[in-house]
């Protein structure tokens, strides 16, 4: 099925990486469905693509019935789900010894419990249609572990773990699964990070040498337009100077 065919949904598409692959997707002519919690700038990308086919819904992945909203929006409108894109995380990063147990549950919710909402909301429809992708953003911290930044890194090893038992468990229903895992990249992340000199020093790195957002959204849509005999488990990409 061709990229213009598709009802993909990207959740966490209002900036960064999730914008860059909803604009990339719309270009291509897919249908989509974005969502995230700052309506005001999907309402932007949509005004950018006023011939495309595109639905927002504000949602929180950390809130299931927000999530289960956005997937009976895609299906009341289109009927099928052809691609789900779990983007949303974030990255405050501190030494374990500093004790930062809100910023830990905050991380478990978003970059775990978002990611499990999207799969239990469209597993059941995919395993029905005997197809679909579901598509993760992890990280280089899902593969390495690195100081100050145990917890994060914690929590893309676990999607990276969901993931690949999402394939195992569903690919006799033709469902594929794909990680996404960036290096360092210019988007927003950084202002997840509290204390500010180690967002700065992130910030001037990720402007000096990372990639831009429109770099990963480009595996993205390499990922969702292979065809349905071959499906990309895993992907690295990081910039050609990173170290780690």
């Amino acid at each position: 099925m061709a990229i213009k065919d598709k009802v993909i949904i990207i959740m966490g598409a209002s900036s960064g990486i999730g914008e860059a692959t909803a604009k990339l997707l719309a270009g291509k002519g897919a249908k989509l469905i974005i969502a995230a919690r700052r309506l005001d700038r999907l309402e932007r990308i949509k005004e950018e693509f006023p011939e495309e086919d595109i639905l927002i819904q504000q949602a929180d992945v950390t809130n299931y019935e927000d999530v289960n909203k956005v997937v009976k929006c895609a299906m009341e409108t289109y009927g099928r789900i052809d691609v789900l894109y779990n983007n949303a995380g974030i990255m405050p990063t501190a030494p374990i010894v500093e004790g930062r147990r809100d910023e830990w549950k905050k991380m478990l919710d978003i970059n775990i419990m978002g990611v499990l909402n999207g799969i239990a909301a469209v597993v059941p429809i995919m395993a029905e249609q005997k197809s679909g992708h579901i598509i993760a953003t992890d990280s280089v911290a899902g593969h390495v572990v690195y100081p100050d930044s145990a917890v994060y890194c914690g929590t893309k090893f676990a999607v990276r773990a969901i993931m690949e038992g999402l394939r195992q468990e569903q690919r006799e229903n033709n469902i594929k699964s794909t990680i996404i895992s960036p290096g360092a990249v210019a988007t927003e992340l950084y202002k997840t990070i509290n204390d500010k000199k180690v967002s700065e020093n992130l910030h001037e790195a990720q402007k000096e040498w990372g990639l831009v957002p429109e770099d990963i959204a480009s595996a993205v849509v390499f990922a969702i337009d292979t065809p349905d005999r071959m499906v990309i488990s895993d992907m690295i990409v990081r910039p050609t100077t990173q170290p780690v």
